[in-house]
């Protein structure tokens, strides 16, 4: 019997006091949810983190998380352990990764452990990247890529972390092949980008023919006597 291999990924986001960690600038919160072979599961990783200093009001004004909210909250050092654990082994997706993960190794140096960065603990799919080759010229920004799949974020008035990770799990899906039981990944394609379609068996049952009846032929003829009016060309009824 033919074993499913299995491959994690994460999905994460996180929001911060402002834009460059060399600037002193803390995590605040952390969001990811799990796929295993292209499924969601129901297992989550959700943290506010107090950073030990002020936001930036720019940030306040793209993600809504003010100072109070955050002064009763863990700090990054209280919560490592467990976001390693969630996250160790896993491809993780990111949309525009190098801030995320520059911001995660910051707060991992920080704490003067020795501890591994998150790009040699994970793996790193960047949506952001892939999006960019898929639809050059275009704007790609999480909400563009919404728009273009049909996805209804219409609930995402701020930023969140796990909210946006659960709004780019769905990207993800659309934009690199989608999640659809009739295919099988291919299992040497990493990026899911590719599936090979199931193939009935060669020595299947013949399949049952199932003849029209009068009335439904009457119908079909009166259908093509409707087309060959419109059209005048009697293209219909040629035989092949």
């Amino acid at each position: 019997m033919k074993m499913e291999k299995t491959h994690r990924q994460v999905v994460l986001d996180t929001e911060t006091t402002g834009l460059n960690p060399k600037e002193g600038h803390r995590i605040i919160e952390i969001g990811c949810v799990e796929l295993v072979n292209r499924r969601l599961t129901d297992r989550q990783f959700h943290m506010y983190i107090n950073p030990e200093r002020m936001i930036d009001q720019g940030a306040i004004e793209v993600h809504g998380i003010s100072n109070e909210s955050l002064v009763d909250k863990p700090l990054f050092k209280d919560i490592v352990d467990d976001f390693i654990d969630f996250v160790k082994g896993a491809e993780l997706v990111i949309h525009n990764a190098p801030f995320d993960v520059g911001f995660l190794n910051h707060e991992l140096a920080l704490l003067n452990k020795n501890l591994a960065p998150v790009d040699e603990i994970c793996t790193i799919f960047d949506s952001l990247v892939y999006a960019r080759k898929k639809h050059p010229g275009q704007r790609n920004s999480l909400d563009a890529l919404c728009k273009r799949y049909g996805i209804d974020n219409s609930h995402r008035d701020l930023h969140g972390a796990l909210l946006d990770s659960e709004i780019l799990s769905d990207v993800y899906l659309l934009m690199t092949g989608g999640q659809d039981s009739l295919l099988d990944d291919d299992e040497d394609n990493e990026g899911g980008t590719e599936a090979t379609i199931q193939r009935l068996s060669a020595d299947r049952p013949a399949l049952k023919i199932i003849k029209c009846t009068e009335e439904e032929l009457q119908a079909h003829e009166l259908t093509l006597d409707m087309l060959d009016k419109s059209s005048g060309a009697g293209l219909w009824r040629q035989e092949s």
